[in-house]
Formats: structure tokens, C-alpha cells, sequence
């Protein structure tokens, strides 16, 4: 995934075989936290800015893969999923701000609706939204995983579940909305 920036080309990659243990990696990252609860991390995503590597995230929960909606970029900060969550960077000059559990299995994608200055989480059981500081303000669930749908309409957040139940959760406060 590439985001063109005013700082540049930033890049989000996969790195499934990448060891936080080890100095033995094919790609050396300035700064490397794995979060995973026992070390086991089952996501790791790596950050380049103009093709030098500066960042690798491990987590664990759901394994995420690398996609248009893994990471969003704004005003020098990127957001991405990793797994389970929601990570937060500066990037010039780099700065890790913050990590929030926003799903209790797998983040799906990191969204920003601008009209309501949101940042939203699509996981597999919960829509969440945070703050630029990383506080989970609301979560909103439904009746199996958010797998067969995901928008950002002007006046809500619409999912559909599983079994093909279209959920409209309100941006403010995540109450369900006609």
C-alpha cells in the first residue's frame, strides 16, 4: 500500500517472516515494537517513507494482511491495523504515539471521514471510533462479523454482517440510526 504524502512516498508492507529477536531480517527498521501478548505476534506491518525503512509493528489477535484501507495518513500522523489494533506514529520526525485494542479479534481497516473528523475501525465484531490521542470513544457490535460491507455515508457508518444484516451506526456516539 502506498500513500503519497507531503513528506513523501510512504509505504505499508507485510512482513510475515519478520523476527523482533533477531538482527537477522531482510529489512532493518529503526524502531521495531512488537505488542503481541507472549511475543507471538500473528500481523506485522512495516512503514517506509521514501523507501527507508523507519518502523514494524507486531500484534497479535486476527491476522491482517496489508490492503487499501490499512493505513490512513493526516497531517504527519499515520494510523494503521495491526492486527487486532490501531497504532499510531509521527513520522517526521518519527515518533511512536500511541497503540488501542479497537477489536477483540481482527482490525479490518482504519477509516477518517473528514465531515466528522473521525477515525473509525472497521474489525470483525466492533465498529469503534478513537481519538487523535487514541481513546476508544464508543464501540458498536452486531449480531456476527462485520464481513460483507463497509461505508462511510455523509450521515452514518454502515456495515453489513455475515448473514447479510446492514447495521447504520451514528459517528458521534455509535448508537444505531434508522
Amino acid at each position: 500500500m502506498r500513500i503519497e504524502t507531503d513528506l513523501g512516498t510512504v509505504e505499508l508492507v507485510d512482513e510475515p517472516m519478520y523476527s523482533f529477536d533477531s538482527s537477522d531480517n531482510a529489512r532493518a527498521y529503526r524502531f521495531a515494537r512488537n505488542f503481541a501478548i507472549n511475543g507471538k505476534a500473528t500481523s506485522a506491518h512495516g512503514v517506509l517513507l521514501n523507501s527507508q525503512a523507519i518502523a514494524v509493528f507486531g500484534k497479535n489477535g486476527g491476522c491482517t494482511g496489508v490492503h487499501a484501507h490499512s493505513a490512513v495518513y493526516e497531517r504527519g500522523l499515520m494510523y494503521l491495523a495491526v492486527g487486532d489494533s490501531a497504532v499510531c506514529v509521527r513520522l517526521n520526525p518519527f515518533e511512536f504515539k500511541w497503540i488501542a485494542q479497537v477489536d477483540s479479534a481482527t482490525c479490518f481497516g482504519i477509516h477518517r471521514h473528514a465531515g466528522h473528523q473521525a477515525l473509525i475501525s472497521h474489525g470483525e465484531l466492533e465498529i469503534a471510533r478513537l481519538s487523535k490521542d487514541g481513546d476508544l470513544l464508543w464501540s458498536s457490535s452486531g449480531a456476527d462479523i462485520f464481513s460483507e460491507g463497509f461505508s462511510l455515508l455523509p450521515h452514518c457508518i454502515e456495515v453489513v454482517d455475515f448473514n447479510g444484516i446492514v447495521y447504520r451506526f451514528d459517528y458521534e456516539n455509535g448508537r444505531s440510526v434508522a
